[in-house]
């Protein structure tokens, strides 16, 4: 069949919307009718090289290459058909996708850590996780690769039954995009990483989409006080909507902000999440973490970043903890539904995150607007629900 899609070229984009071709979907696979697909940061970081590069630099290098490829990893949709021996899906279900993809069986999922999975490991590798194949190729019959193997800047795609985790179809399907990313990556990052107890102070260094998901998550599971710090003026104020009792325009104004809302002890837990963490962020982020806290690294960084410099004797002799996470440390399986409570009786804002609302044609408008920091999150609305 025929679709459109946002595709890349090569590292530079701009996005191009054109006409593709998918086939059927094959075994453990699924085709998708996309409602709504979520503006992440990570897209673009692929688009500028911060997590690719260039298909020459790849062939030069003897790896594969990664363009042209369908973007979107944050989406929504309802499932149009299935493939042989699919038992869990039928045609009509709604459906999130999940850009970690979740085999149920290795020793992670085996274990309770399904964001670890080793099917999700291979997600920026072009090509189906069930066989290596393409389903997506462009209208010159090249093959497509589909960014975390979703591709949801697309009116179709064809996924492995791994990516997809379904919901009930009572809820709406553009703010159920929201659960696929932003939501359990940033609140995970709160409830699941941090330690985070009531009563507790937090920061959310970077008040995007992700970084607003952290600061409802710490609304939700009673922090007393949560400290948002963003440069962006609107996003300071934004942030106060969605349970921040106090912002800064900068790390170095939190720092002062925060010594006197605990009278120097310093914040129980930090999350780190603007789009891009730099080696600063991290140093100044475990700087404004209390002796025995954790500090969260939920952000992307450039590939690029190796090291960063930390007050490594303080940081011994203090007992705080500098975590990595993944999906926020979700289950997609579990967590997704549980998120999903928690925006039907109220406590958990989606609605309120879309700031604004796309046509798939101006994705490219889309992405500026992100960038120029006017939007917490935007979404590619399809049409369909």
């Amino acid at each position: 069949m025929r679709s459109r899609a946002a595709i890349l070229h090569d590292v530079g984009g701009p996005w191009s919307v054109e006409e593709f071709e998918l086939d059927a979907p094959r075994a453990d696979e699924v085709l998708v009718r996309i409602a709504a697909a979520g503006l992440c940061h990570s897209d673009d970081h692929i688009l500028k090289g911060d997590m690719s590069a260039p298909n020459e630099l790849l062939k030069s290098l003897g790896l594969p290459t990664m363009f042209p490829l369908i973007g979107g990893h944050e989406g929504s949709g309802i499932v149009r058909e299935v493939g042989p021996g699919v038992t869990d899906f039928a045609p009509g279900d709604h459906v999130v996708m999940s850009f970690v993809a979740v085999c149920g069986k290795c020793r992670w999922c085996a274990t309770g850590m399904e964001y670890i999975c080793d099917a999700g490991i291979g997600t920026m590798t072009p090509g189906m996780p069930t066989d290596g194949t393409f389903r997506h190729h462009t209208a010159a019959g090249r093959p497509l690769g589909h960014i975390a193997k979703v591709g949801a800047f697309a009116e179709h795609t064809v996924v492995s039954v791994n990516s997809i985790v379904k919901i009930d179809p009572q809820l709406p399907l553009a703010a159920s995009a929201l659960l696929s990313c932003a939501i359990p990556t940033g609140y995970g990052s709160v409830a699941n990483r941090s330690g985070m107890r009531a009563g507790d102070t937090v920061v959310v260094i970077g008040a995007g989409g992700i970084g607003t998901g952290a600061i409802q998550g710490a609304r939700i599971n009673g922090a007393a006080q949560i400290v948002a710090v963003d440069p962006v003026e609107f996003k300071q104020k934004s942030a106060h909507l969605f349970g921040a009792t106090h912002s800064a325009a900068s790390i170095a104004e939190a720092m002062d902000l925060v010594r006197d809302l605990t009278y120097g002890v310093m914040a129980d837990a930090v999350v780190v999440s603007p789009s891009l963490i730099t080696p600063e962020d991290v140093r100044d982020a475990v700087k404004l973490t209390r002796k025995g806290g954790t500090c969260v690294l939920t952000g992307m960084t450039s590939q690029l970043t190796h090291k960063v410099k930390i007050d490594l004797q303080e940081f011994i002799l203090m007992n705080k903890t500098l975590a990595g996470t993944i999906f926020g440390s979700c289950n997609a399986r579990s967590d997704i539904a549980r998120l999903a409570k928690l925006y039907q009786t109220g406590q958990l804002q989606l609605d309120e995150m879309i700031t604004k609302r796309y046509r798939l044609d101006e994705v490219n408008d889309a992405y500026a607007d992100l960038l120029n920091g006017e939007i917490v999150r935007g979404i590619i609305d399809f049409g369909i629900g």
